[in-house]
Formats: structure tokens, C-alpha cells, sequence
């Protein structure tokens, strides 16, 4: 009897064609076998073929090719993209972190307010920044009683103007791109020791060569405080103080070019204010005035050691706790000042991201030997830099920085360049007067006779001296030419500009003067007798020193007084573009009455009213230059821009001299254009009035 149950079963092979009929006991099991599997002969084929092999030792052919698995291309695809799906939430959290940070701080500083701790600060600031105005005039008083002390040639003379402006520029790029990853603090500091050694020690300089290097080092130290400072005290202050606050601070270098203009009216004409160390050292007046000069550099660094980091480069670079026991203190400083120190500090957490190149240097520190970790650390900061000033070329920052160091430029340029050519003319102008009184003597004989009195100003030709005697006087500008000299006697001699051209000198005696063969120009002479000469510079200071130098730039740093406190009052309500546009526009109607100064006291007037009225110009491009940048290359940006106002400054002071004694019209012109194009172009900058810092 047929089983119902296997006929059904090979009815269903039959008509699905899936399954077969199984023999009984066909399988080890009993269980019946699929119809698709390969046939007997595929079978054999496949087993010869991996014969000796495992079947978990199966390769994938292609990989003998260098051809990767089809399973092995998905995985690293769905890995890339789960990397690159963590990188994009990583990208947006970090970003949503740092756009709120701006809002976050800004709400910070109003809780902790303006009060005793931004005055402290305002007042330590401003003295660096003095230190840089005083630094910035005191060359130009020193050289006529340093080029007489060290025999400065009028190239030297030159150069050594020169390399200061030169060291300034490299101290505002450098120290500026470093502000911004070593710390506001710590540069200024470094800064300030800088410019206070070598200041120092370039008092004791006996040399032009030591005193060139030590006045080179000195300005690129002090170079570098300008963008320190104004970065430093923005980042301490709320939006609606900073416009106001930071004018107030630009003050502080009106008071440097004050104090220095004061004490050199006060030291330098005073000889007998020097002293000896020894033999070796002669310090005479105009080095007691640059050792006076160093007094406001020291008083800001004492007081920059008791100042703290700037919380917001804290929060920059992740150091979190730091930035919030500094804004604590500024907060308890405030409140308690203010008669309420029961206040709490409310801030309990501030999102800030951290960078990879915090986690770099982090990772690094603890590896390698310490010179490995210094080295890293160094190179590390060198590059980030570097980046940091590649950076400023961003799309978002390119076409704005452009525009402000074209503005920076024509400021400078006409600001600085007028600067030189007011003192230079006013020295022309008393040169001309000198030259308009000189006596002309011709052909005169004079025998046996004995000159007791100073020779002032005065042109010998053609004469002839016999047996006469010159002894203790004094022989200023006096030029003796064509003339004869014979059994004469010279006895404690001083001169000044003083030579003799083509002259015969016969039999004659030079006893104790300072008349030695440079002062005698083509001359014949026969039998002469030098005794004692006093070789070298002498320092002569009723000559060297006029005191309406002294009085000119005192005047002129005076002068911007006025336009300061209108800036600082105006400047968060009209807004920096119209104070920057407009002061710029009106300088250069000031620039036409120049062609108007036929006299000393004209040109005097003029410079007065053309720094009174640009003052608020330079108040206004500090301030947007602070606020226009983001916190991390706010720094960088500002010694760029202040180097180029460095830059402006040596090509204006080299193009503005050349044309003294020549025209008036070209300098007056150039300054008229520079301002105009700059002024113009001011109006197109960003207001940045309402801007919260970024």
C-alpha cells in the first residue's frame, strides 16, 4: 500500500521543480535534499581544485590583483561616512559654541560692569603707550648733541633714524602676532623689559655703533605695545564704553610727546647736568634725558605684573577656569568700589570650544625631552602665526582689511610726513635768517693784533693775518678763504662750523684747540705746529640746542588736546566712519593755509591746527581697527596695520625732507591727496558702533 503522505511529496517536486524525491534513507538524517544544488560533477571539480585547503583559508581571488573585497569597500564607505556625519555635528557644535560666546561675554562684562578695575587698568595702559610716544621723539632730540658727542656723519646721522622707525615696524608685526597665542599680558611685559634694558644701556653707549644697536632693540620692544595695549583693553570693556574709553586712552601719547618735549627743553641745554663714571664714560646731559625718559616704560611694567590676563584670549584658547576667576575679580573689584560687595558673580559656566591645536600642544607637552617640548611648543606657535596672518585674507576679512590699510597709509603718510617737514622748515627758516646777517669781509690786512672777542658769522676773503693772535674765544660759523696766515698764534680755540678753504698757513701755532686738519680744506701749509689738539666732537650747547625746537613739538602734542576729548565724546554717538571720514577730509583743507607760512610762527600755527584737527582721525581707526577683527586675530591685525603706519612714516620722512629749501607745493599736495583718497575711503568701512566683538 503507497503512503499518501510521499506521494504528496513527489507531487509537489514535480509541479514546483524545487525539491526532488529522496530515496529512503537517502540522507544521513533521513531528511530529504535540495534539487539546486550543484550537480556531482561541479562538486568534484570544486573539491580537486581547494584540495589541502581550508575552507576558512579561502582567499578572495581578486585580492592576489591588489583588488579589495566588495565587503570591504562598503565597510570603509559606511565608515567615511559615519567620520565624516561626526566631523559635521563636531563642525556645528563647535561653531554654535563660538557664536555664542561673543553674546555670552558681552553679557558678562555688563554684569561686571565699568568701574575701579577698568580706571587701574586705563591708567597702567596708558603708561605703556606713553612709553611709546616719548620713545618716538626721543631721537630727534638727542641727535644734534649725539652726532657733536659721538662724530655722527650726516649719513649716520640718517640711519639712525632710520632703524629705529625700521625696528618699530618689525616690534608692531612680530609682538603683535605673538599677542595673540602667548597672551596679552605676557607680550606686553616682555615689551616693556625690552624696551626698558636696552634704553637703558644705550645711555652708557659710548660708541655710534653700540648706541645704534641698543636704540634698535629698544624700538623693537616698544614697537610692539602699541596693538598689545589697545587689544588688551578692548577685551575689559562692554560695547557701549569702548568707543569712548579707548579715545580717552589715545591721550596717553600726546602726554609721551609732552613729557619728553618737556624734559629735553629742561636737561639737554644744561651741560652741567652730566657726570663722569671714570674715565671711559662721559655722560653728558642728553643721556641723563634718555635715562629720564625710561621713567613711564618702568611705572607701566610694575603695573602690568599686577594685572591679569585678558579673560577673553583665556576663553580663546580653553582656559576656562582661568577666564572666569579673572572676570570674577573684575567683577568683585567693581561692585565692591561701588559700595556694594555683597554682589555675587552669577556666571557659573562659559561654553568655549577647544581647538586641535590646544589639544596638539596639549598631547605634545607630556612627550619627549623638555627641549623636544619646547621646541614643539615654539614651532607649534611660530606656525599657528603664520596661519593666523594668512588667515586675514579670508574672504569675509579681505576686501575690509584692504580698505583699512589704505587708510592707515594716508594717515600716516601725511600725518608723519608733515611731522618732519614743520621742524625742518621752521630750522630752513632760521637758517636763512642766520645766513641773510652773515659779514662779508674782502681783502682786509691785519698785523699785530690781538683777538679777545668771538667771531660770529662772518666770510673772510682774500685776507692776510701776520703776526696776530687769536686766544680764547670762540669761532662759530666763520669760513676763512683764499687767505694768508703767517707767525700767527691760536690759544684755547672752540669752534663751530668753522673751516678754512684754500688758505696758506706759514710759521703759525695751534696751542689747546679744536682746530685740527679736517677744519682745513686745500690749504698749503709750511711750518705749522699742532700742541694739545682736541681732537674729536665737542658738544656745543648754546649752538646745537635752539630751544624753539623743543618748544615746537611741545606745541604740536599739546595742540591735539582738543580734538582728543571731542573724539572720546563723540565717538559712540556720531559713530567712528564720520569721525574718521571727517577729521581726514578737514586735514587736508588745513594742508592749503601751509602754503600761507612765510614765518617761523605761521608754520607754528598751522601745525597746531593740522594735528588739533587729524587727532580724532587717529582715535577713530584705532578704535575700528580693534573692534573690525575676531578675538583671536584682533592682535595680529593690529601690528600689521600698525606697521604699516610705521612703513607710511619712513617713505614720508625720506620724501618730505627732500623738498625743504625746494617748493612747498609738491609736500602740501601729497599730504592733500593722501588725506582726501583716505578720508573717502574711510566711508566705506563697516560702522562698528553697535558691534558686538567676535
Amino acid at each position: 500500500m503507497d503512503d499518501s503522505y510521499q506521494n504528496n511529496i513527489n507531487q509537489q517536486g514535480t509541479e514546483g521543480g524545487e525539491y526532488t524525491y529522496t530515496q529512503e534513507g537517502g540522507g544521513q538524517d533521513g531528511y530529504p535534499y535540495q534539487a539546486d544544488y550543484p550537480p556531482q560533477e561541479e562538486e568534484d571539480a570544486a573539491s580537486d581544485a581547494t584540495e589541502g585547503h581550508d575552507e576558512g583559508e579561502e582567499m578572495y581571488e581578486g585580492e592576489y590583483q591588489g583588488i579589495p573585497h566588495p565587503d570591504e569597500i562598503k565597510e570603509a564607505r559606511r565608515a567615511a561616512r559615519m567620520e565624516a556625519r561626526r566631523k559635521a555635528r563636531q563642525a556645528a557644535q563647535q561653531q554654535e559654541e563660538e557664536d555664542d560666546l561673543p553674546e555670552q561675554y558681552e553679557s558678562i562684562m555688563e554684569e561686571c560692569g565699568h568701574g575701579r578695575f577698568q580706571w587701574m587698568l586705563f591708567v597702567v595702559l596708558g603708561l605703556s603707550l606713553m612709553a611709546d610716544g616719548v620713545d618716538s621723539f626721543v631721537v630727534g632730540f638727542v641727535l644734534p648733541s649725539a652726532e657733536k658727542d659721538m662724530c655722527i656723519t650726516n649719513a649716520d646721522k640718517g640711519m639712525l633714524g632710520l632703524l629705529v622707525y625700521v625696528a618699530m615696524m618689525a616690534g608692531a608685526l612680530v609682538w603683535g602676532g605673538l599677542c595673540d597665542k602667548m597672551g596679552r599680558r605676557k607680550c606686553l611685559i616682555y615689551v616693556l623689559t625690552i624696551d626698558l634694558v636696552f634704553s637703558f644701556l644705550s645711555c652708557f653707549a659710548q660708541g655710534y655703533g653700540f648706541f645704534l644697536f641698543f636704540r634698535f632693540c629698544s624700538g623693537f620692544g616698544i614697537g610692539g605695545s602699541i596693538p598689545i595695549v589697545y587689544t588688551y583693553f578692548t577685551e575689559f570693556l562692554q560695547m557701549d564704553k569702548r568707543g569712548e574709553h579707548l579715545s580717552w586712552l589715545c591721550m596717553f601719547w600726546m602726554l609721551g610727546g609732552l613729557y619728553a618735549s618737556f624734559c629735553a627743553w629742561g636737561i639737554i641745554p644744561h651741560y652741567g647736568w652730566g657726570f663722569a663714571i671714570g674715565t671711559e664714560f662721559q655722560i653728558h646731559s642728553w643721556r641723563v634725558f634718555i635715562m629720564v625718559c625710561i621713567f613711564p616704560a618702568l611705572a607701566a611694567l610694575i603695573g602690568v605684573i599686577f594685572m591679569p590676563e585678558s579673560p577673553r584670549f583665556l576663553l580663546e584658547n580653553a582656559r576656562h577656569d582661568e577666564a572666569w576667576m579673572v572676570l570674577r575679580q573684575v567683577h568683585d573689584t567693581n561692585w565692591k568700589a561701588k559700595g556694594e560687595p555683597e554682589r555675587v558673580f552669577t556666571v557659573c559656566n562659559i561654553k568655549t570650544p577647544q581647538t586641535q591645536e590646544d589639544e596638539f600642544i596639549e598631547i605634545q607637552s607630556d612627550t619627549g625631552t623638555a627641549f623636544q617640548r619646547w621646541t614643539v611648543r615654539h614651532m607649534t606657535m611660530l606656525q599657528q602665526v603664520m596661519a593666523n596672518i594668512m588667515s586675514l585674507s579670508a574672504p569675509e576679512l579681505r576686501l575690509q582689511g584692504l580698505f583699512l590699510v589704505i587708510v592707515w597709509f594716508c594717515l600716516a603718510f601725511s600725518y608723519h610726513g608733515l611731522g618732519v617737514w614743520f621742524p625742518d622748515m621752521i630750522k630752513y627758516m632760521q637758517y636763512e635768517e642766520y645766513e641773510a646777517k652773515v659779514r662779508v669781509f674782502h681783502r682786509e690786512r691785519v698785523e699785530h693784533f690781538h683777538f679777545n672777542f668771538s667771531l660770529i658769522n662772518q666770510i673772510h676773503r682774500e685776507g692776510e693775518y701776520i703776526n696776530d693772535k687769536f686766544a680764547e674765544i670762540e669761532i662759530k660759523s666763520v669760513k676763512f678763504e683764499d687767505s694768508l696766515f703767517e707767525n700767527c698764534y691760536f690759544e684755547d680755540v672752540k669752534s663751530t662750523n668753522t673751516f678754512f678753504e684754500k688758505c696758506t698757513i706759514k710759521n703759525t701755532v695751534f696751542y689747546n684747540t679744536d682746530l685740527w686738519e679736517e677744519k682745513f680744506k686745500d690749504c698749503r701749509m709750511e711750518n705749522v705746529t699742532f700742541l694739545h689738539p682736541k681732537k674729536g666732537c665737542h658738544l656745543n650747547f648754546q649752538e646745537e640746542n635752539d630751544i624753539v625746537i623743543y618748544m615746537v613739538s611741545f606745541l604740536g602734542s599739546l595742540a591735539v588736546l582738543p580734538g582728543n576729548i571731542i573724539s572720546a565724546l563723540f565717538m559712540d554717538k556720531i559713530g567712528r566712519i564720520r569721525i574718521i571720514g571727517g577729521s581726514m577730509l578737514a586735514s587736508s583743507a588745513c594742508t592749503f593755509l601751509l602754503l600761507l607760512s612765510f614765518s617761523q610762527g605761521a608754520v607754528i600755527c598751522w601745525q597746531c591746527l593740522f594735528y588739533g584737527v587729524s587727532v580724532a582721525a587717529w582715535n577713530g581707526l584705532e578704535v575700528i581697527s580693534v573692534e573690525l577683527y575676531p578675538s583671536a586675530k584682533r592682535g595680529t591685525a593690529f601690528g600689521i596695520l600698525n606697521g604699516i603706519c610705521k612703513f607710511a612714516t619712513i617713505i614720508a620722512s625720506f620724501i618730505f625732507s627732500a623738498f625743504i629749501g625746494i617748493t612747498k607745493i609738491i609736500p602740501i599736495f601729497l599730504a592733500f591727496s593722501a588725506l582726501v583718497c583716505g578720508g573717502l575711503l574711510a566711508l566705506r568701512l563697516p560702522e562698528t558702533r553697535e558691534k558686538v566683538l567676535s
